[in-house]
């Protein structure tokens, strides 16, 4: 496969959207993303061999995953890595793995290459495929402004992240990796390698670069390294990142539905609604928008799986009765999705998520979950 410098990614990601800025902007747009959008690439591409390749089971079998995010966070849970990794390949009903992201604190926790090395080490214990979507902690607020993690661009420490974590465009990390989908294959978004899609169990799964931080639009702030203008920068990264998810989405709801898939699974590491902070996340108004008006569309159980907020939390926030509703303007009315916050960060209690998809029961029961504890 031919590859390209991580530099030269960068310069065409951002002539895509419309050339690169070389300051980073205080206050970045986030683009609002409709539902009716979707590059002409993914329209037009070929719809037979999305889920070909070794080690696809779209029976009606039983499957199950542990979810995972926010996590390690500090010594204390870095030294219990190890052994939730044990557990988790000890389980015998676990077939995958993953983790929505954050491998480490969001502030004073320095956003070197050898902990991110060290990190990937740690993932590449996992026996069953591992699939891992970043958060902000370890590139969005990889900045000295106000986190005081390390002199980064963060769209620097973003390539790292890409080259470290995703290695093989359409495959997951993992002793026993799997094929998945990769947006690295679409023309306009090539830039996303970490945007995967597979199908198991007849439900579709998708992973986004979604994250906390408003989702990228809180600043960078100053000072940046003498060589910042050398990657994309944050009004650039916004736009092509909500282009890059938008046209992702659109693709995991019409795969759905033209395979007949029982149900859709989003994997991503911001909690689109947190309630700690409802100023922080006008970032994530046009994915709140889009998500459920596809999800109205599909009409059959939508699950969003994020990490972000820490505490473990089953909701609807597109019910029109549910508190979160109200936290993002022209927000849906929609009964299908359910949305799970995983545990994690330094105070969460160590543990994943076992979740199981089962397509011979009802709609109203096609996931259900488990929480299992380290001790």
């Amino acid at each position: 496969m031919q590859r390209f410098p991580s530099a030269f990614l960068s310069i065409i990601a951002c002539v895509a959207i419309a050339g690169c800025a070389t300051d980073t902007p205080s206050s970045p747009v986030a683009p609002t993303a409709s539902s009716g959008q979707i590059s002409s690439s993914l329209a037009g591409a070929p719809s037979n061999d999305e889920f070909s390749g070794e080690g696809e089971d779209d029976s009606d079998m039983p499957y199950t995953m542990a979810v995972i995010g926010d996590t390690p966070y500090g010594p204390v849970k870095l030294a219990e890595f190890p052994a939730l990794t044990d557990k988790i390949n000890a389980d015998p009903a676990v077939r995958l793995v993953a983790h929505l992201g954050d491998v480490k604190a969001g502030s004073s926790s320095p956003c070197t290459d050898e902990y991110l090395e060290n990190i990937r080490g740690l993932f590449d214990r996992f026996v069953d495929p591992f699939a891992y979507t970043p958060g902000d902690n370890e590139w969005t607020d990889c900045h000295v402004f106000k986190k005081n993690n390390g002199l980064y661009t963060p769209t620097e420490r973003l390539e790292k992240v890409r080259s470290l974590f995703f290695p093989t465009p359409g495959r997951t990390l993992g002793v026993n990796s799997m094929h998945v989908v990769t947006e690295a294959n679409d023309p306009a978004n090539f830039a996303y390698v970490e945007n995967t899609m597979w199908k198991k169990a007849r439900v579709v799964f998708a992973m986004l670069n979604i994250t906390g931080s408003n989702n990228d639009l809180a600043s960078w702030g100053a000072p940046l390294p003498a060589d910042a203008a050398n990657y994309q920068s944050q009004q650039d990264e916004v736009a092509a990142r909500a282009q890059a998810n938008s046209a992702w989405l659109e693709r995991a709801f019409t795969t759905a539905k033209r395979t007949h898939a029982a149900g859709i699974v989003l994997m991503f590491q911001a909690d689109m609604w947190d309630p700690a902070d409802p100023t922080q996340l006008t970032g994530f108004d046009g994915l709140v928008q889009q998500i459920g008006t596809l999800a109205q569309v599909f009409g059959k159980p939508v699950l969003l799986l994020e990490g972000d907020s820490h505490v473990f939390n089953v909701a609807n926030p597109y019910s029109a009765s549910s508190p979160f509703h109200s936290l993002h303007a022209s927000t849906p009315v929609v009964d299908n999705v359910t949305r799970i916050v995983v545990e994690g960060s330094a105070a969460g209690r160590t543990e994943y998520l076992r979740l199981t998809i089962d397509p011979r029961n009802k709609a109203s029961t096609l996931f259900s979950w488990e929480r299992v504890p380290l001790n």
